[in-house]
């Protein structure tokens, strides 16, 4: 397993990310697709075994159920000091007033509540899951900073946002002395690549680290433009993601099928690669429900691919309009 510094820290983190969406009680939450825990905790194992370290999740996957069967997981397989462990706050974990957000009372209590669910004592990266915009950012921003003064988070990340939120945070930061975001969680992928224009940069400029969601696009990535899977066809973000943008979507899909069937590799891994060999990003953070998927992820990171690939690969993508900030 290949390794990377997380952003402009010193941590060493695999340079595939787990993505612990997948695993949760499918009864709990908004993902009917979710994996229960045995074999929750089959995956995690394999992708502890395959050399990855760098494990993300959110309070609001499965109604907390992923921090759980993840932290459970974990505590069995590994110990807690190899293991980068990253979380999420800022979606409603309950209908009652202060049950979401970023304000001081949500992050204080959901970072206790995360700690709870994962078994641990700390986690390494504490991520805002989404901008707030009914929360003063500097009243965000000092909240995290004690979050860290008290030994609860290590760093702090950002998630999907607008490149001038970003700067604006990192500005706040900076004036006034608190801990500064290392990470940016975005959306990015083959199939959406506005975070080119403005995001990429401002992270290449400021020595963040881009460990991209969704670098297979939920899956239509790795399959034929037909094909479908129980998730997509019950994923309603998923639909609102990629749902206006379908024939400049397929032309892309086929230039992975051309150029994975050349190399006589699986399209998640040409995927996969192309997102890999962009200098900004540290790591993508993949999803698995079978073994297969951390095996192709693995697998991309030794597949390099030429110019010519990229300029394939890239050809026929057109503007799309910015989603994935809700």
């Amino acid at each position: 397993m290949k390794t990377v510094k997380l952003g402009s820290t010193g941590v060493d983190i695999s340079r595939i990310c787990l993505g612990c969406m997948t695993y949760g009680v499918p009864e709990r939450g908004n993902h009917p697709w979710t994996l229960p825990e045995a074999p929750s905790r089959a995956l995690i194992k394999h992708a502890l075994d395959a050399g990855i370290n760098f494990f993300d999740t959110a309070n609001s996957y499965s109604d907390g159920t992923s921090e759980e069967i993840v932290g459970r997981a974990l505590r069995d397989y590994a110990a807690r000091d190899e293991l980068v462990v990253a979380t999420k706050v800022y979606f409603p974990m309950s209908k009652a007033p202060n049950g979401g957000g970023l304000s001081r009372k949500a992050i204080m209590q959901s970072i206790d509540a995360s700690l709870k669910r994962l078994g641990m004592d700390y986690v390494d990266l504490y991520q805002i899951h989404r901008w707030d915009y009914h929360t003063p950012i500097e009243e965000t921003l000092e909240a995290l900073h004690d979050v860290v003064k008290a030994g609860k988070a290590r760093y702090i990340g950002a998630s999907s946002m607008y490149a001038w939120q970003f700067a604006k945070a990192l500005h706040v930061s900076d004036r006034h002395g608190w801990t500064r975001f290392v990470t940016m969680q975005d959306h990015y992928n083959l199939l959406y690549r506005e975070e080119e224009r403005e995001m990429h940069p401002l992270c290449a400029d400021e020595k963040v680290g881009v460990v991209p969601w969704s670098p297979l696009a939920r899956g239509r990535l790795t399959r034929a433009w037909d094909a479908s899977t129980e998730r997509i066809a019950s994923d309603a973000y998923g639909k609102s993601l990629y749902g206006a943008s379908a024939d400049a979507d397929r032309a892309v899909i086929e230039a992975v099928a051309q150029v994975a069937e050349r190399r006589g590799v699986p399209r998640a891994q040409v995927a996969l690669a192309w997102v890999l060999s962009k200098s900004v990003v540290s790591a993508p953070i993949i999803g698995a429900s079978k073994p297969q998927h951390i095996d192709d992820a693995v697998a991309a990171l030794s597949l390099t691919l030429t110019d010519e690939e990229i300029a394939l690969l890239e050809a026929p993508y057109v503007p799309h309009r910015v989603v994935g900030f809700a």
